[in-house]
C-alpha cells in the first residue's frame, strides 16, 4: 500500500531580514520554493504560505508590507494552511513568523522538520 502523501508547510524568513526590498523578498522565497520539488519527489504535498498569501494581498489592494492588507492576510493564511498540515519544515534563518509557526506546530502536535534529508527519508 503507497503510503498517504503528507502535506507540509515550508516556513522560513520571507520579509525578515529584507527591509521590505522586493529583491531580497524574492530571494527569500525562491529559497522556500527549492525545498519544494524535493519534497513533490518523494511523494508528498509541498505548501508555502506566500503562494496563497501574495494573490490575496494583491486582490486586497496591499501596497507595501506591513500595511493593513498585509496585516490582514499574511499570517494568518500560513496559521490556516498549518492547521490542515501534517508537518512543517523549517528552513534556516530568522523569522519571526516561521517560529510562530513552529511553535503552533508543537502545541498541535503536528510533527516539525530541520533537514529536508529526513522528509526525503521517509
Amino acid at each position: 500500500m503507497t503510503p498517504k502523501p503528507l502535506i507540509i508547510l515550508i516556513a522560513g524568513p520571507y520579509r525578515s531580514g529584507t527591509n521590505d526590498d522586493p529583491e531580497l523578498m524574492s530571494n527569500n522565497l525562491r529559497k522556500m520554493e527549492e525545498m519544494a520539488l524535493p519534497i513533490f519527489r518523494a511523494g508528498h504535498i509541498p505548501v508555502i504560505g506566500e503562494w496563497l498569501a501574495l494573490p490575496l494581498l494583491k486582490q486586497a489592494g496591499s501596497r507595501h508590507p506591513g500595511d493593513e492588507a498585509y496585516q490582514e492576510i499574511s499570517y494568518p493564511v500560513s496559521r490556516r494552511i498549518l492547521a490542515k498540515c501534517d508537518a512543517i519544515l523549517r528552513i534556516p534563518g530568522e523569522s519571526k513568523g516561521a517560529d510562530g509557526d513552529v511553535q503552533i506546530a508543537l502545541e498541535q502536535g503536528i510533527k516539525v522538520y530541520y533537514n529536508l534529508e529526513d522528509i526525503i527519508a521517509l
